[in-house]
């Protein structure tokens, strides 16, 4: 741990979106170096969350409310996309389809979607979006369209993205779902390898299998509220996961790797 201020500092937040109140006094703090998981089922909140970095919503004015982002509290949303790593799954949908793969992984360092005739790239700059797509494991799609690759080669893509500028954190929202057996252990291989070099993991996701061994905290979060925070061994817990999605939960572990089955159903 570092006495660096925190990569994220939530305090008292209330989020809406549209009419409905999402986040309610919503507190929240990521050290650098610390590797979290948020966890929840679909409309706990986590896109919200995500927005909220991605300075794509804000929250309602209060006086006790803040958000500072690498202890700044009034960010330049440009300047933390660069410090921030980001691969979402909105990020992939409203990625342009005709973008080849070495220009989407030369995208992330304006953190645009695409590239503009306006953005100038150095030699340095080509080679290491090079780079980037090798250790990917996609030197293949260098030429090729985003919108022809299939959905694993284009979150290697977004993941080189993320990458490419060296941000110190990256966040990860449900970053295998929709990807087959393969394709999901290669993509957490590189996620790991990653964090192995330095990198802080936020994972938002609703798979416990995404849950990489390195991560030692774990938050449950269930419509806005945080059930639980604190050590990934003491929080993942079939009595907690099964009140977090409201069905009987069993788990499985292994090598550092937890698996949620169905539970047998006992009455309340």
């Amino acid at each position: 741990m570092t006495n660096s201020p925190p990569i994220l500092d939530i305090q008292h937040a209330t989020v809406y979106r549209g009419d409905t109140c999402v986040f309610s006094n919503f507190s929240l703090s990521l050290q650098e170096g610390e590797h979290v998981a948020i966890l929840g089922p679909n409309g706990a909140g986590k896109s919200t969350l995500l927005k909220l970095l991605a300075g794509e919503v804000h929250p309602f004015p209060h006086d006790e409310t803040h958000i500072r982002l690498f202890g700044e509290e009034q960010w330049n949303v440009w300047d933390v996309r660069k410090r921030l790593g980001m691969v979402s799954h909105d990020l992939q949908r409203q990625y342009m389809d005709q973008v080849t793969g070495l220009k989407v992984i030369l995208s992330g360092f304006y953190a645009s979607i695409g590239i503009y005739g306006h953005q100038n790239f150095s030699y340095a700059q080509i080679v290491r979006a090079g780079k980037m797509l090798e250790e990917m494991g996609a030197s293949s799609l260098r030429e090729r369209r985003f919108g022809e690759m299939s959905t694993g080669e284009q979150r290697r893509c977004l993941l080189g993205r993320a990458l490419v500028h060296d941000p110190t954190a990256l966040v990860l929202d449900e970053p295998t779902s929709g990807l087959d057996l393969t394709a999901t252990f290669h993509y957490l291989d590189l996620v790991r390898s990653h964090i192995q070099k330095g990198k802080t993991l936020l994972l938002v996701t609703h798979h416990v299998h995404e849950i990489p061994p390195e991560v030692e905290r774990v938050i449950l979060l269930k419509q806005g509220k945080v059930l639980q925070d604190g050590e990934k061994r003491a929080v993942l817990t079939e009595t907690n996961l099964s009140m977090l999605f409201d069905c009987p939960v069993s788990l499985a572990q292994a090598n550092g790797w937890y698996q949620a089955l169905p539970g047998h159903s006992t009455p309340h």
